[in-house]
């Protein structure tokens, strides 16, 4: 490979990587702000679903909630933007080419990202932050579910455009050119439904962890308990759920395209050489590329055939019946980051399922152990995800369109944007996503030591209502 694309590439997977430590935050904590405000507006202690009742002061618990998370998604979701744009040149600057081929199609799922997602989000996030003494309470909760809805459309859209890199459908090539025929096609991709659903819980897990860990340390240092209970409990009981659904049916059905569509990935991903029936699944092992085997592993006769496509004896082709010239670029990258993913995943749930079995018995909030292992745990939902994504897109490669364009392919010219260049660029942005960092932190912890605010929501005017604010329901 050329040394100007391998800075390329290098530049682009150091300014995605970093991007998205905040898109995985404002997409896991959209669905919990929501769920908080939903609870704090159908609470009403006559609400015909008895179900739903909760007395004056829960309410206020879980509005001074949703109103603190609202505000560390507004952070994340600030330095999200600033840290996203400079991906948005570099389509131009250092993937010319890529651009030129693909933008007649992937330019369709950028703009609707753009346009209906990113404006729906932001919109509403505004509506939420400054409009809660401005808009009727009805108003208010409804900008919380369109804030959530705008956070997973603008994740739908993104996974929508990898989704065509991964497993290109519904295009023509017209002069050299990608064309896109159906937009319904596109956007129903049979590598779409079930990678979105995956990411999205894997972005959700997050956000239970971080509410839990949250809770954790409040409950430490002795401050907050209501908000400190509060968090631990939908954080741990929504970790959970989340952390369930990531194993199945999303993670199952997500590796089965993998294995059906991407064999090469599907391969390397297990560190599998030999094309056998009755595929073993390994737990620990070290590939070997040179001498085309798996050093020193354990493994479960039978499983990975039983998992891929449920019949014990299925037969699944190896890296040896595959070109070398169609191997990811680094298998070991490929096979170790999804077994990083795999292992704190199940890591992950252990942890979830043991917060809400004390929850259960009543002994979370006074487990000291416990909440230090939810306060440090959340970090690793970071790592997580983003060995899911080094997984999917360096299993893609050699391809930056999967079976039709090599990466090498999709590059801008080496006398465009030479190495050096490249390397300065990358540089100028470690010293500005650390300066962006520093920042970051900085706001984060400034809303930490502040806390929740516990003052009891207002009613709205009556201008604006029309009528007493419980009366808009």
């Amino acid at each position: 490979m050329s040394n100007y694309v391998l800075v390329d590439r290098l530049q682009f997977a150091f300014t995605i990587t970093y991007h998205y430590l905040f898109p995985i935050l404002t997409m896991g904590l959209a669905v919990f702000i929501a769920w908080l405000k939903t609870v704090s507006y159908l609470g009403r202690e006559n609400h015909r679903f008895p179900l739903w009742r909760k007395t004056a002061a829960e309410r206020d618990e879980y509005e001074a909630a949703a109103r603190f998370w609202a505000k560390i998604f507004a952070v994340n979701f600030a330095v999200g933007v600033v840290t996203g744009i400079p991906m948005e040149f570099q389509f131009g600057t250092n993937w010319a080419r890529f651009s030129n081929y693909a933008g007649g199609v992937i330019g369709q799922t950028l703009a609707l990202e753009g346009v209906f997602a990113f404006f729906a989000e932001s919109v509403f996030l505004g509506v939420f932050l400054a409009g809660r003494d401005r808009v009727s309470p009805r108003i208010h909760w409804i900008s919380a579910l369109f804030m959530f809805v705008g956070s997973w459309l603008s994740g739908f859209f993104i996974i929508a455009t990898n989704a065509w890199m991964q497993h290109p459908v519904a295009y023509s090539v017209d002069h050299g050119k990608a064309q896109l025929n159906s937009l319904w096609g596109l956007l129903t991709n049979p590598w779409l439904a079930w990678i979105y659903a995956h990411n999205m819980s894997g972005a959700a897990i997050t956000g239970g962890f971080v509410l839990a860990a949250m809770g954790a340390l409040f409950l430490l240092l002795d401050r907050h308990h209501a908000f400190a209970r509060l968090c631990l409990r939908v954080g741990v009981v929504g970790a959970l759920i989340f952390c369930t659904l990531q194993i199945f049916p999303t993670g199952d059905r997500a590796a089965h395209n993998v294995a059906e569509l991407q064999p090469s990935a599907f391969a390397a991903m297990e560190g599998m050489f030999e094309t056998e029936k009755g595929a073993p699944l390994v737990i620990l092992g070290n590939p070997d590329t040179e001498q085309r085997k798996l050093d020193s592993s354990l493994a479960m006769p039978h499983f990975l055939s039983f998992l891929t496509s449920h019949n014990w004896n299925e037969q699944l082709k190896g890296l040896n019946d595959i070109p070398v010239n169609q191997w990811p670029d680094s298998v070991p990258l490929v096979y170790y980051a999804y077994h990083i993913m795999v292992g704190l995943g199940t890591i992950l749930v252990a942890i979830a399922g043991l917060g809400v079995l004390l929850l259960w018995r009543g002994r979370l909030y006074t487990s000291r152990w416990m909440l230090w292992i939810l306060m440090l745990a959340f970090p690793f939902t970071y790592i997580a995800n983003i060995a899911g994504w080094v997984t999917a897109e360096t299993g893609r490669q050699p391809w930056v369109v999967f079976g039709v364009l090599r990466t090498s392919a999709g590059a801008s010219p080496a006398e465009s944007v030479p190495a050096g260049t490249g390397i300065f660029t990358l540089l100028g942005f470690m010293g500005l996503y650390l300066f962006v960092g520093i920042l970051y932190l900085v706001l984060i912890l400034r809303l930490v030591a502040q806390g929740p605010d516990e003052t009891p929501a207002p009613a709205a005017p009556a201008a604006v209502t029309g009528g007493p604010a419980e009366g808009v329901a």
